[in-house]
């Protein structure tokens, strides 16, 4: 004889403490929950509703600086230190949390052309068009000593400065890229190729003997400190402005090129890039990696800085503000939750790298809340209306209007090809990948 008896047990429903939630049995079998998927749907909908409606990415600006906003340099250490440097030849420290110049020092007359933390945080590196590299000393709470610990003569102007991640080797470049020692006054080593100069010099994070830089003559140029001459060398069709590796992959690395598109390359394959980002529509300036090596962030002449997945050709946000000008240079912060831009206009902005996240400790249920709205978007992303909710953006007139002209020029193009290959001997117009376009030449 079968005897059916229900077994209950109480660990199952009851609560332990009266602050527990109270267990509420659940049957997960399809059959018995015929409305789950539109019941979830409708839920996708609100959550993009939702994130577009408190997508507010600006934090404040950082005021101080008299002159544009030429470069900005993350410490290595301490998340809410960040450094600049401007048109007029100073140098700030700020403090993120508290939106406040810590110190200032008049490190060179004209420009600050480079500027780089040592990675230990104890000082900073900045170089100038007066042709001088200079070594300033900072204490715990950020104060600059007055007085440059060390001070170089350089021949020619310096463009850019990079501090290697591993060791005291630093690099600058400009007639050519030179690699110096703290405690040395002439450069140990110095690479040249061809005659045109060197604007922009980066160290790679993961091989430190690496680096790379972008020239005059629209060239990348790669280089081993170890060697006593440039490794490789590819030329685009227009110059590249600015440069950053990928800080998880050793060979992945990214330019932002005056074309208005960024593209990423595989140090090991250079005869084609392995993704076009587009979507700005004017000169990119920068580019700097989140610290996940996901994503990328790139500032442009448009007035605009837009965040791009590695693995996608089109930016997943723009900020804009009325008041922001050229945007000359951005990075991303170490914690992967900010971004911090500067511009001509001589303010340094701090966003939200994810627009709509909310600042601040999470309780345990809004966390739950909102890491199940993630699963249904992500759920749910290909669906017309969520895509569409999610994928709009407001701009200004002069980037709407601009994207509508370089969409109409990019179809007039593909339309004449395509009726010069209809018109010709077949084969006589090949089918050439359009990153393939983009490079002119491979030189080792």
């Amino acid at each position: 004889m079968k005897v059916k008896v229900l077994s209950r047990n109480p660990d199952n429903y009851i609560r332990e403490t009266k602050r527990d939630i109270h267990k509420v049995p659940r049957n997960y079998d399809p059959s018995l929950h015929p409305f789950e998927a539109p019941r979830e749907y409708i839920r996708a909908l609100n959550a993009t509703k939702l994130e577009r409606v408190f997508a507010k990415p600006f934090l404040g600006s950082l005021d101080g600086h008299k002159d544009g906003v030429n470069c900005l340099a993350k410490h290595p250490n301490k998340l809410s230190t960040l450094l600049s440097g401007s048109y007029d030849g100073e140098v700030k420290v700020w403090d993120l949390s508290r939106r406040q110049c810590i110190s200032t020092v008049q490190a060179h007359h004209g420009f600050v052309q480079g500027l780089c933390a040592v990675p230990d945080g104890s000082s900073f590196l900045t170089c100038g068009t007066d042709k001088i590299v200079k070594q300033w000393g900072m204490n715990d709470e950020g104060e600059i000593n007055p007085v440059p610990l060390v001070t170089i003569l350089g021949k020619t102007v310096f463009q850019q400065i990079d501090h290697s991640h591993g060791g005291s080797t630093f690099a600058t470049c400009g007639e050519q890229v030179d690699i110096w020692e703290v405690d040395r006054a002439e450069p140990v080593r110095t690479f040249t190729w061809g005659v045109d100069s060197v604007h922009a010099v980066k160290f790679n994070p993961i091989e430190t003997n690496l680096l790379a830089g972008c020239a005059v003559d629209r060239s990348i140029l790669l280089y081993d400190m170890r060697g006593s001459a440039p490794l490789r060398k590819v030329i685009l069709k227009l110059k590249s402005n600015a440069l950053a590796w990928n800080p998880m992959e050793a060979f992945m690395f990214t330019v932002a090129n005056e074309d208005y598109n960024l593209y990423t390359f595989d140090m090991r394959k250079l005869s084609m890039p392995l993704n076009i980002h587009k979507d700005h529509i004017s000169a990119v300036m920068d580019v700097d990696y989140a610290p996940t090596g996901k994503e990328f962030v790139s500032a442009s002449f448009d007035k605009t800085i837009r965040i791009f997945p590695v693995d996608k050709g089109r930016s997943r946000e723009v900020y804009h503000t009325k008041r922001m000008q050229r945007v000359s240079v951005v990075r991303w912060s170490l914690d992967n939750k900010y971004l911090l831009s500067g511009s001509m206009e001589m303010n340094i902005r701090v966003w939200k790298a994810r627009a709509s996240e909310k600042i601040g400790i999470l309780r345990p249920r809004e966390k739950t809340a909102f890491n199940y709205n993630e699963k249904l978007k992500e759920k749910f992303a290909s669906h017309p209306q969520v895509r569409r909710i999610a994928r709009h953006r407001h701009v200004p007139k002069m980037i709407y209007n601009g994207q509508k002209e370089l969409r109409q020029i990019k179809s007039s193009q593909k339309r004449k090809l395509a009726n010069r290959r209809a018109h010709s001997k077949p084969g006589s117009v090949p089918f050439v990948p359009e990153g393939k376009t983009r490079v002119l030449a491979e030189k080792e």
